[in-house]
C-alpha cells in the first residue's frame, strides 16, 4: 500500500489528468495545425520573408447534392471515375487489397458494385 502511495503522489499529475476525464487532459490534446500565409516584409535594403498562421477553416465544404445517399451520390461522381482513379479508389480498399464493406464505406448497392469492379480492373492493370 505504500509503495502504491508513493507511485501516486510522485506521478500524480498524471493519474489526475487521466482519471479527470477529457475535460481536464488538455496536455494530451494535439494542437491544430493552422494555415500559414507567407509574408514579404521590406525595411530598407532587407527583405524578411515569414510565415505567419492565419485562421484554421472549420468548415467542411457543402456537397453539391446533400440528399444524396451515399458519398459518390452527394458529391456527384456517378459516371465521372473509372479504374485509373487511384485516388478515389484507395478510399474504398484495406491496405492487403480487397474492398471495405458498405457498413463502413456508407456507398450505396450500385456504387459500391461499379467500385469493386474499378478495383478488380485496377489490379488486373496493375495501377
Amino acid at each position: 500500500m505504500a509503495a502504491l502511495k508513493v507511485l501516486v503522489s510522485g506521478c500524480g499529475w498524471l493519474f489526475r489528468g487521466l482519471l479527470a476525464g477529457p475535460a481536464a487532459t488538455n496536455w494530451a490534446r494535439i494542437p491544430a495545425r493552422g494555415l500559414r500565409e507567407v509574408v514579404e516584409i521590406q525595411e530598407g535594403k532587407t527583405t524578411t520573408i515569414e510565415g505567419r498562421i492565419t485562421g484554421t477553416p472549420r468548415e467542411s465544404p457543402n456537397p453539391p447534392n446533400p440528399s444524396g445517399q451515399c458519398p459518390i451520390c452527394r458529391w456527384n461522381l456517378k459516371h465521372k471515375y473509372d479504374y485509373e482513379d487511384v485516388l478515389l479508389l484507395s478510399q474504398f480498399i484495406r491496405p492487403h487489397g480487397g474492398m471495405l464493406p458498405r457498413k463502413i464505406t456508407g456507398l450505396c448497392r450500385e456504387e459500391h458494385q461499379k467500385i469493386e469492379a474499378c478495383v478488380k480492373m485496377a489490379h488486373r492493370a496493375g495501377t
